[in-house]
């Protein structure tokens, strides 16, 4: 990916693209390697990521709907619906109306979608296998742990003295 940068541009893992380089960058940088690793993977089945990630979702989280796929996946719900369509047309999910909310659908894997989920866990899981033995047995379990919580931090920054921050009108 890095072979075509600009002399005095430093490959990922070098300056700030390294150790040097800001938290937020660091995780931007390596999610989408495995992005990239996980799309390559999984492009002869006819399995984009965002496909992957919703029946994963939807296989972990029986009975879901549309709106608790979208939280669980960080998928805008136009794109869930979308994304949750095309797999209903290909017969690999089906949707039925909720027993207790009728105006809630709730998803399931059809047999073929649960064959090809298994497929494409199967490929992840070398990605995933490949990671965690980068980090070694005493790094993996403190960086899962690190990464959840990252997760769950309030990184909310108070913003003083920007124009969004001042009241309309006054000088």
């Amino acid at each position: 990916m890095d072979d075509k940068m600009p002399a005095g541009i430093p490959a990922a893992g070098e300056g700030k693209r390294g150790e040097a380089g800001y938290l937020g960058y660091l995780l931007r940088q390596a999610s989408a390697a495995v992005r990239l690793a996980t799309e390559r993977a999984l492009e002869d089945l006819g399995v984009t990521m965002p496909q992957f990630l919703v029946m994963t979702m939807v296989n972990a989280y029986p009975g879901s709907s549309s709106a608790d796929v979208a939280r669980l996946a960080m998928l805008t719900p136009q794109t869930i619906s979308y994304i949750v369509a095309n797999l209903e047309k290909t017969g690999r999910l089906r949707r039925e109306v909720s027993p207790t909310h009728g105006r809630i659908q709730i998803m399931e894997l059809t047999e073929e979608g649960k064959a090809l989920l298994g497929q494409c866990r199967e490929r992840t899981q070398a990605i995933e296998a490949r990671l965690s033995a980068s980090l070694g047995p005493d790094l993996d379990g403190p960086v899962r742990r690190w990464l959840a919580a990252v997760a769950t931090l309030d990184l909310t920054v108070e913003r003083t003295g920007d124009a969004s921050s001042r009241t309309h009108g006054q000088t």
